[in-house]
């Protein structure tokens, strides 16, 4: 359960973008967290992809840690966090993780944030399908 296997990044291209322009949304400083809903894939039950942008992090030495400790930070917690979540409500997930903060972060202060962000979503999701069902 703590992988982070190559069937769980998100790759495609079209997916990549149909993320960018149909979904939602919200900032936990440092995190820009933009999701999708999709059909529950019982192998696969989340995507994501992990970016950070070149305009604020010019070396690729830190640019690279950056997505090194949100890799980990997904890794450790997705189990708790976001598989369980999305077993109850029996959904899918593509998920984009783009760090927006000027500054590298400390993994604690990062892993307090990233908890923040998952938790976030999760009452996001609820109340957007409270919505649709109504």
């Amino acid at each position: 359960m703590y992988s982070f296997k190559k069937e769980e990044r998100l790759c495609n291209v079209k997916l990549i973008e149909k993320l960018f322009t149909d979904g939602s949304s919200f900032l936990v400083y440092p995190f820009r967290i933009v999701w999708l809903s999709e059909l529950a894939n019982p192998v696969n039950p989340v995507q994501v992809l992990i970016s950070v942008p070149k305009k604020r992090f010019k070396r690729a030495v830190d640019r690279n840690l950056i997505k090194r400790r949100i890799r980990e930070l997904y890794r450790l917690n997705k189990s708790e966090y976001l598989f369980s979540f999305l077993n109850e409500h029996s959904s899918g997930l593509t998920l984009g993780i783009t760090y927006i903060g000027n500054e590298i972060g400390e993994y604690p202060f990062l892993e307090k944030k990233f908890k923040d962000a998952l938790n976030r979503f999760k009452k996001l999701y609820l109340s957007s399908h409270v919505e649709k069902d109504n």
